[in-house]
């Protein structure tokens, strides 16, 4: 099963973000941009585990979890990935220190074995948009650099179970309360 360790941000803060983003789909038909149900932060991605590896990660994200304190949290501005000029992803980030919780979770899975991916960088986003083919979006990263939402607190981490088809679907199969 391919799974993801995520912070799910509450109704109220997703509202903003749909309404500063919304005004710029129809401009930008190229984008495939992302269903609210599956917006997330993601901390730490998995990828394919063994069904039987679950009940052992379980307790491990919940000491992990235990172990960071809730955080005040605020998304802000638009970015891409890897670079506006030649972009795949449209983003809004996180104003916040995620990188300690990230690696606490991310450590829980190797425990287990599961082979994460250490080398990539991590950078605590909200993905928006994505493109089949590199696309300039340095007008509308521009555009967005202001956005800044309201504070949130997060308050707890999720395990989520991804099911890949035309339209992902994301499955929560476990979540703890941060210190």
């Amino acid at each position: 099963m391919r799974l993801f360790v995520a912070l799910l941000p509450p109704a109220n803060v997703l509202d903003e973000v749909e309404a500063a983003f919304a005004p710029h789909r129809a401009a930008h038909p190229d984008l495939r941009w992302t269903r609210r149900p599956s917006w997330h932060v993601t901390l730490a991605f998995y990828g394919e585990v063994d069904e039987r590896v679950v009940p052992r990660l379980l307790p491990r994200l919940e000491r992990a979890a235990g172990r960071h304190p809730r955080r005040e949290l605020a998304f802000a501005g638009a970015g891409a990935f890897p670079r506006p000029a030649s972009a795949r992803v449209l983003w809004t980030g996180v104003e916040a220190d995620l990188r300690r919780l990230a690696d606490s979770c991310a450590a829980a899975a190797r425990r287990e074995g599961v082979d994460v991916d250490e080398h990539k960088r991590f950078h605590p986003h909200l993905t928006m948009a994505r493109a089949r083919d590199p696309l300039d979006l340095r007008s509308l990263v521009a555009e967005l650099r202001g956005y800044e939402g309201s504070p949130w607190t997060a308050e707890e981490i999720h395990l989520v179970r991804s099911h890949l088809g035309p339209r992902a679907r994301y499955e929560t199969l476990g979540a703890w309360p941060l210190a």
